[in-house]
């Protein structure tokens, strides 16, 4: 009697002590969320990471609208996504990728996104009861949670009957130290050893899947507390869970015996390990349970989903409060009219204290000006901004107008070593690649940053120019970026002209990072001769020959 009694009072005190450490943990997890809330992230992203939040994006990727590979990394995309993922599961983060990297067309679902990111900025406390059950899910580090629910899927079962040898041993000798207490310890320790290493074994192979079984149980309970969340504006998405969720009663009954669902762990957890290894009981419900995973695979890919947009909007709402200013873009379609980009105070995200500027055209674009003056960067903010306006629906700038585009780029490019290519043939594939796809459904928004800058001047010019001329003879609004005041000239019927300026005082070299109209006039790159100390009449010399070719569109011969 006093031994019930005694386990009764442990029973109840080890309740009493998880309820008060699950309050506090709850407590801990709500001050976490309120504190990350609007800042910038902090998070290592390894290039294995990296990979792992792609993995899902890769299922979902198409050739035309997307953003390509090499436009995602002209743009630092990688830089970009990292700043703006402040979601809690791996659900979200991997969702938040393959959006970054889908544009938008349809004006309804931006829209709503709108509306989610709205909510969750104005009301903390339904975001801090959403966030709350994302966070219960977690984050996979080495495996994507979509990859490997896809792959369990696809998995064949194995035969259950070495585990059921296996278990009927260890009975076996149990029950036979009753009868020979010394032959019966000494087998159940054999088979218990020998069940244990093979256990071991099994295991390895099964690892990652049971990793994700762990994570799918996770989400089923959050889901199902999802649900009871008194959140009228997610009813659409409450609903969506519920019609999925009825597939999994039987899923989860036994399935704690698989794995836990804890992510923290629990002492429990310890016996119900040396249970598992030695009867091998999780490994029979897994063979089991695969042919569940086949049988409701498209009703938990749209839990996967349903979950993983709401946790990217959470995210992307945090976004919106870490920045300086954003605004609510105004995208049309074109209706057979010219594609038109119209932004006022527009900046990089990635850029502190960056200076804003702004352009409205529907002329291709020629941007001319000395290195490091801001034309890559200008380039690269409209770029940037164009994707973040068609996919979590925020500019940052004070005022975006423009056309739904597909988006392409040929900037940060590098010659192919285990290709054998040269930075030119790599160059020249990339604007191939470009003039292919201006022949689509929607208009083309492409940015070049020194066009052929991996040939020579004569060629350089002459095929550049004509590649120019022939974008803006399609369905295409480029911004180019260039250093050959040369093409300025030849291109002005075709091409409006913008330029940077710098200018020198004493030994210093100052840009204001502004953008102007008409082409760069300015000859400071010679008058930097003087500052590294070249003589006088080479910069005099310089200077008059620069002004000659200007006048006449000539070089002078020298003697």
């Amino acid at each position: 009697m006093d031994l019930i009694f005694y386990l009764l009072a442990v029973t109840i005190g080890l309740l009493i002590y998880y309820a008060a450490n699950g309050h506090m943990q709850r407590k801990h997890y709500i001050e976490r969320l309120k504190r990350e809330w609007g800042t910038v992230p902090e998070s290592d992203y390894t290039s294995e990471k990296m990979e792992v939040v792609k993995a899902y994006y890769l299922t979902q990727k198409e050739d035309y609208t997307d953003i390509d590979d090499i436009t995602w990394n002209d743009l630092d995309m990688d830089e970009i996504y990292q700043r703006i993922n402040n979601t809690q599961s791996s659900l979200g983060e991997e969702y938040l990728y393959a959006l970054l990297r889908k544009p938008c067309f349809d004006p309804a679902e931006l829209e709503e996104r709108n509306r989610l990111m709205e909510f969750f900025q104005r009301d903390e406390a339904a975001r801090l009861k959403v966030q709350e059950k994302l966070l219960k899910i977690g984050k996979l580090r080495r495996i994507s949670a979509f990859e490997y629910a896809d792959k369990l899927c696809n998995k064949e079962p194995k035969s259950n009957l070495p585990h059921y040898l296996s278990i009927l041993c260890v009975l076996f000798s149990f029950a036979l130290i009753f009868i020979n207490p010394a032959v019966g310890v000494g087998l159940l320790l054999f088979f218990s050893i020998f069940n244990i290493v093979t256990y071991l074994r099994y295991k390895t192979d099964l690892e990652n899947y049971l990793l994700i079984i762990s994570f799918q149980l996770r989400l089923l309970d959050a889901s199902e507390k999802l649900l009871k969340l008194d959140i009228p504006e997610l009813m659409e998405y409450k609903n969506r869970l519920a019609d999925d969720l009825k597939a999994f009663k039987r899923y989860k009954r036994g399935s704690s015996i698989v794995v836990a669902r804890n992510i923290s762990g629990n002492p429990f957890e310890i016996l119900l390990d040396y249970y598992r290894m030695t009867t091998h009981h999780d490994l029979i419900k897994f063979n089991n349970m695969i042919g569940f995973f086949k049988k409701n695979r498209e009703a938990m890919f749209r839990l996967f989903k349903t979950v993983g947009f709401l946790d990217s909007m959470t995210a992307a709402a945090s976004f919106r409060e870490t920045v300086d200013y954003y605004c609510i873009p105004k995208l049309y379609h074109c209706n057979n009219q010219k594609p038109r980009l119209s932004v006022t105070d527009v900046y990089h995200p990635l850029i502190e204290n960056a200076v804003p500027n702004s352009i409205t055209e529907d002329r291709c674009t020629l941007i001319t000006g000395s290195n490091a003056s801001g034309k890559s960067t200008f380039i690269k903010s409209l770029a940037v901004n164009q994707i973040l306006s068609q996919t979590i629906y925020t500019s940052l700038s004070r005022r975006f107008e423009s056309n739904y585009f597909v988006m392409y780029s040929s900037m940060a490019l590098t010659d192919s070593i285990l290709n054998n290519e040269s930075y030119f043939i790599v160059e020249i594939k990339s604007l191939k690649r470009i003039l292919n796809n201006t022949k689509g459904k929607y208009p083309m928004l492409c940015f070049i940053d020194e066009v052929l800058r991996g040939t020579n001047t004569l060629e350089r010019i002459a095929a550049s120019s004509r590649i120019l001329a022939s974008l803006s003879d399609e369905n295409a609004l480029c911004f180019a970026a260039t250093h050959d005041i040369e093409l300025t000239y030849i291109l002005e019927n075709c091409y409006s002209n913008y330029h940077f300026r710098e200018k020198i005082e004493g030994d210093r070299v100052l840009f204001d990072y502004k953008l102007y109209r008409n082409r760069a006039v300015t000859k400071n790159a010679i008058k930097l001769l003087k500052l590294m100390g070249y003589s006088e009449s080479i910069i005099k010399e310089a200077e008059e020959a620069a002004d000659e070719y200007l006048r006449t569109g000539e070089w002078k011969v020298l003697e």
